[in-house]
């Protein structure tokens, strides 16, 4: 319970020091583009009612899952196959290195002619960003399987679909839990950029909205609103994280303590 309660502490400590530093900073500001805290924060819930939680966040949330979901499917599949076979790996590599050092925002015109301003162009973007870090990082989890483990694998017969499912993902899952955690970050990023092109909902469209009508205490909740939205799917994905790889994490927690 001890250890629960300074954890609580260290997470909280940090982000109250911060939000007060800002509200004494601010508090006797009169610049229209930095209000005061205490003024965000009223208008925060005439702001982000029902009916504009419903209108906006949600699509925008539907977007982000949606991005999310197809780039963590694309990338382990073909990371899984790029880090199995050499051949394919050397074939592939330089035509990765070129792709993934092409912003995504930039691509969002090109998509755009493609997918049309609806929802697929915006979820198009959203995995198109995404899908680099699961697809590098579980291309290295897939290579760094350890061999003594294939080599006894490869004697007891266990090849194709079973060698996958349990020796090839499970020893690389880290890995791409690894890039799964940054494709989210980055996913949030190209959520808010695709609604700012062409949309007439979500949360990038709604800040655009606020800031293009000089509404600056709004502007700014949806600012807040964002940080909200990723912190709590942070920690969701944490979570996620621990139940999934609770072996991970119990081993490494052995090895330590040993």
């Amino acid at each position: 319970m001890r250890n629960v309660l300074l954890r609580l502490v260290f997470v909280v400590a940090l982000p109250a020091l911060l939000v007060a530093l800002w509200w004494v900073a601010s508090d006797d500001s009169t610049d229209v583009y930095w209000p005061p805290l205490r003024t965000i924060l009223s208008a925060f819930p005439d702001v982000w009612t029902a009916d504009r939680l419903r209108g906006d966040v949600w699509p925008s949330l539907w977007r982000l899952a949606s991005g999310y979901a197809l780039a963590a499917v694309v990338g382990v599949a073909l990371g899984t196959v790029i880090g199995s076979y050499r051949r394919v790996r050397a074939v592939c590599e330089p035509v990765l290195e070129f792709l993934r050092a092409v912003p995504p925002p930039v691509l969002v015109p090109v998509i755009m002619l493609f997918a049309g301003i609806g929802d697929t162009m915006k979820i198009v973007v959203i995995a198109a960003g995404c899908v680099w870090p699961v697809l590098l990082n579980t291309v290295e989890g897939v290579r760094a399987v350890d061999q003594v483990m294939t080599e006894t694998a490869r004697s007891y017969g266990i090849a194709g679909p079973a060698r996958l499912r349990a020796l090839v993902l499970p020893s690389a899952s880290p890995q791409i839990f690894a890039g799964l955690r940054q494709a989210l970050s980055i996913g949030i990023i190209l959520m808010v950029i695709s609604e700012m092109f062409a949309a007439s909902n979500g949360l990038g469209f709604t800040v655009v909205q606020f800031q293009r009508s000089f509404a600056i205490p709004d502007m700014w909740t949806g600012i807040l609103l964002l940080g909200l939205l990723g912190f709590v799917l942070s920690v969701l994905f944490r979570l996620v994280e621990r139940r999934v790889l609770g072996w991970y994490h119990g081993s490494r927690a052995a090895s330590r303590r040993s």
